[in-house]
């Protein structure tokens, strides 16, 4: 699928550009194939010192993190990493959760497929990090929720170290902390009293090691 995209004719031959580049951020355009659309993340159209660098890291740790979650529903699908620099990921048909609060009303069972679905990628031995973000969650056509933009993901084996373990499994909480927040937004009546007494809850430890956390994510986030 999309195996004869080259980046070059993109600016001339894609279906929509869903958001420009900037100095560290990669283009998002919408390609089409025999009716099937999918998203590319750019980076070929960054100066060439930043594309060369933390364009390809980039691109190379969000396609590993596709890769190890092939097959999970709920994770766009990767087509292919194109030179180094650009990924082509399936198109989700629905809308993300930004805002959403205003419009419509999310259910219960939306939120356990969530919880199941972080479930199933913590399994993979992946965190997501960056989940608080609204616009990562979607809810597609067919009512089910899907999670996007892996970049700033981190996965199990990169914090084996005794206290890079304690980080990790900090991380992983942050995400069910993150499908509360959303909880919290889109359907309040659901939230159990446990998970606001868990929601709201740091110990020393815990601050110590979100200190460290959120200097990590902050470094992923800002090249992202």
């Amino acid at each position: 699928m999309f195996d004869t995209l080259k980046l070059s004719e993109l600016s001339a031959n894609n279906a929509g550009i869903l958001r420009g580049p900037s100095s560290t951020r990669p283009t998002i355009w919408i390609v089409e194939e025999n009716g099937i659309r999918a998203v590319v993340k750019d980076f070929s159209t960054n100066k060439f010192l930043f594309r060369n660098t933390v364009g390809r890291f980039l691109i190379w740790r969000e396609g590993k993190a596709y890769k190890k979650l092939r097959g999970i529903r709920g994770v766009p699908v990767l087509y292919r990493v194109v030179d180094g620099l650009a990924l082509v990921i399936e198109e989700i048909q629905g809308r993300n959760l930004e805002n959403l609060e205003n419009e419509i009303k999310l259910s219960s069972p939306f939120f356990d497929a969530l919880e199941e679905l972080v479930r199933r990628f913590h399994r993979r031995g992946l965190a997501h990090c960056d989940l608080k973000r609204a616009p990562n969650t979607l809810i597609g056509s067919d009512g089910f929720p899907y999670i996007v933009d892996w970049a700033a993901s981190i996965s199990k084996e990169e914090f084996r170290l005794p206290l890079l373990g304690s980080i990790y499994r900090r991380f992983l909480s942050d995400d069910y902390l993150a499908v509360i927040k959303l909880k919290l937004r889109h359907a309040p009546e659901t939230v159990r009293p446990d998970e606001k007494d868990r929601y709201h809850y740091r110990s020393g430890g815990e601050k110590f090691i979100r200190a460290v956390r959120d200097r990590l994510r902050a470094m992923l986030q800002k090249a992202v």
